[in-house]
């Protein structure tokens, strides 16, 4: 089973640069977008049943699932009316597992909105803990969880995405017996998914790791490979592609 996972910040952006194309010939059972920042439902993918969590406001947020079966139930809210609101949540249900995909809030570069932020992350800790079949959480999670998972740590230490608080929040996801799949495989630094447009950030991979695949850890010996795609472009995020055997 193959998994896909990519904030694309903009359907239309990343499917306008022809860029798209190369996520369907990697023939993942699950893609998961992010960020779609649309309010219509995408035509012409081919063998896949889309869902979709718009935004209430036009252009912002939402979250879509294409998979090649179909689910057994569907859940889009978390019972947080702001959150809600902002299409951040889809969940699948299938018979043996749940596939959640998530965008979590930014939080504001002056930690302007963390309320919202930590908010929304407690009601989703409370989601995950009343689930009980394995799960497969795919997020932009914005928030980059240890020294290994952004450049330039040290003057990050009080920033948001990277305020102690915050990374503790990834503590909880993982006590609640999940576990982060690229850990799992390799404690390697220098793995990012998020660069900033400036600086040639990318090209000079000056990035941050905000986007992941959190496992049940039933699941976990199940994992072949995890793999940040860098090179796929069209968006300030790239893909995230899991293999497990079934």
């Amino acid at each position: 089973m193959v998994v896909l996972t990519w904030n694309i910040n903009g359907y239309r952006s990343t499917n306008n640069k022809g860029l798209f194309t190369p996520i369907l010939e990697l023939n993942p059972d699950f893609i998961c977008l992010q960020e779609i920042k649309m309010n219509e439902e995408i035509v012409g993918i081919e063998k896949y049943h889309a869902y979709y969590n718009f935004a209430n406001k036009k252009g912002y947020s939402g979250v879509a699932i294409f998979c090649k079966e179909k689910p057994i139930n569907i859940v889009k809210e978390i019972g947080f009316e702001q959150f809600d609101s902002e299409g951040r949540f889809l969940l699948l249900e299938y018979p043996d597992f749940i596939l959640i995909n998530l965008y979590i809030p930014h939080g504001g570069r002056q930690k302007e909105n963390h309320e919202y932020k930590f908010a929304a992350i407690n009601k989703i800790l409370d989601v995950l803990k009343s689930l009980n079949k394995n799960i497969i959480l795919c997020t932009d999670f914005n928030i980059a969880h240890t020294e290994l998972d952004l450049t330039n740590y040290k003057t990050n230490y009080d920033n948001n995405m990277f305020s102690l608080p915050e990374r503790q929040k990834i503590d909880e996801i993982l006590s609640l017996g999940f576990v982060d799949a690229l850990r799992y495989k390799t404690k390697e630094n220098g793995i990012y998914s998020w660069w900033s447009h400036s600086f040639n950030a990318r090209e000079r991979n000056m990035g941050w790791r905000i986007d992941y695949i959190f496992l049940s850890k039933n699941l976990a010996n199940k994992i072949e490979d995890i793999r940040y795609l860098k090179d796929y472009l069209g968006s300030d995020h790239c893909p995230v592609i899991l293999e497990l055997t079934k």
